[in-house]
Order: C-alpha cells, then sequence, then structure tokens
C-alpha cells in the first residue's frame, strides 16, 4: 500500500490543522492505520491509531482530547484533526500502515511495514 501524507502547515498555539492520509494500492480496510509524529532530535513517536477493523481507536496521552483520528474508507483516507496545538507539537507527522499490527503493539512504530513521506507540522508560540 502508498501513503500519501498532506496538510502540515505553521500555525499559532491555540490554532488547528487537519493532516490527511490517502492510501492506494491494497484493500484499505484490511491495514491498521496509525499517526506518528518526529521532531528533531528526538525518536518517532506515537500520535493515535486505527485497529485493522476500524472498531478500536488508540490515543497518545497528548493527544487524547486535542486530536481525531478518523477514517473514510470510500476515499481510503485517514485523518487526524488537531486542536488546540501547541508549540511542542511541532514535528514532522507520519501516517503509517500494516496488516498484521496487533492492539496491543498499535504504539509502536517497529509494528508498521508501510510509511509515508511525512507533512511538516510547526506551531508557533
Amino acid at each position: 500500500v502508498q501513503l500519501q501524507a498532506s496538510g502540515g502547515g505553521l500555525v499559532q498555539a491555540g490554532g488547528s490543522l487537519r493532516l490527511s492520509c490517502a492510501a492506494s494500492g491494497r484493500t484499505f480496510t484490511r491495514y491498521a492505520m496509525g499517526w506518528f509524529r518526529q521532531a528533531p532530535g528526538k525518536e518517532r513517536e506515537f500520535v493515535a491509531a486505527f485497529s485493522r477493523s476500524g472498531g478500536s481507536i488508540y490515543y497518545a496521552e497528548s493527544a487524547k482530547g486535542r486530536f481525531t483520528i478518523s477514517r473514510d474508507n470510500a476515499k481510503n483516507t485517514v485523518y487526524l484533526q488537531m486542536n488546540s496545538l501547541k508549540p511542542e507539537d511541532t514535528a514532522v507527522y507520519y501516517c503509517a500502515a500494516d496488516s498484521g499490527v496487533i492492539s496491543s503493539s498499535m504504539r509502536s512504530s517497529k509494528m508498521y511495514h508501510y510509511w509515508g513521506q511525512g507533512t511538516q507540522v510547526t506551531v508557533s508560540s
């Protein structure tokens, strides 16, 4: 599956952005879909994810209450709505997919086989 992330940009603290991840190549609904981010000098970290069935959603503590992950199976697209953005949210955001990741491993970047190219999110104070 090929992933194309978009929607990043520069926003002031307290603002909002919606990231999109368009998937192509294989049956979208067979894949667990996740968002990760990586700030300069830091390791890639989990943000949010959908289980393969779409029935379970997972969030990092830093994302709970501010970010919402959603998916449109008809458009083969996963979204990350980010509200109340903070300067510490500044990072390159990546979408990821895998058909075999299990629920206990949804937060591990090592469990995802397919990655998009990343989209930069910069939050100014």
